[in-house]
């Protein structure tokens, strides 16, 4: 995934109403920018730091940029928006990276199934083979030495291990695919002291067939792209 032009640059004042976040630029200039998160973004938002943002040429926007990324204390980048990390694996996939989601013929994004009104991220189909379920998250929060989803209590995450089960109980195949969108995050976990029946329910899709998966990806300001697998720890 390509920025061109490549994205803008200032420094982060703060975020606030969720959606939004003020940016000083380096001429003094103070902007709002829209901020594509919906989570807590814990451990991801440092005032005063380097942020970079994209610009839409859309008049009909209200706010014309949207944040993209966060620079750390320590150096690493974090992707801040949340949508890039289906782009991210849809591009992956289709470029050979993600190694076990290959040999397919066709892809979907946002496809409807399952019995609770959902929308797959990725469907993925040839034909001869079982059709395969593929729903992505983005990994953001470091603590520590390790990588960790969900951020907060997720119903809706969870609401999406249950649809994902009850694929593979239709003999299909399902996969939860973390993006890891933090340079610093080298493996993935489940972050039971946040989510504990998140936590729980991921450990039963993995028992009745569910895959899980994590990638990271590389992350400047004119191109994301995902790099290479990373361990899933239980």
């Amino acid at each position: 995934m390509q920025f061109e032009p490549p994205l803008e640059s200032g420094r982060l004042l703060q975020r606030y109403k969720r959606f939004l976040a003020d940016v000083e630029l380096a001429n003094g200039e103070q902007i709002t920018i829209h901020c594509p998160n919906t989570g807590s973004m814990k451990n991801c938002l440092f005032p005063g730091e380097k942020v970079w943002f994209s610009r839409s040429d859309n008049p009909k926007r209200k706010y014309a940029c949207t944040w993209e990324l966060m620079q750390t204390p320590t150096g690493d980048l974090i992707g801040i928006n949340t949508g890039r990390a289906n782009q991210l694996a849809e591009e992956a996939i289709n470029a050979g990276i993600i190694t076990e989601l290959q040999g397919y013929q066709q892809l979907k994004r946002e496809v409807c199934y399952g019995v609770e009104n959902s929308r797959i991220d990725i469907h993925l189909s040839s034909g001869l083979e079982a059709d395969c379920y593929v729903e992505v998250k983005s990994a953001t929060l470091l603590e520590g030495a390790r990588g960790y989803f969900p951020d907060a209590v997720t119903q809706r995450g969870q609401k999406h291990l249950r649809e994902l089960m009850q694929v593979v109980k239709n003999g299909q195949r399902a996969v939860l695919l973390f993006i890891v969108q933090h340079t610093g995050i080298k493996n993935v976990a489940a972050a039971a002291h946040i989510d504990k029946n998140y936590a729980e329910l991921l450990n039963e899709a993995i028992a009745v067939g569910v895959e899980v998966l994590a990638y990271r990806s590389e992350l400047n300001c004119n191109e994301f792209k995902v790099t290479q697998a990373v361990p899933f720890i239980r």
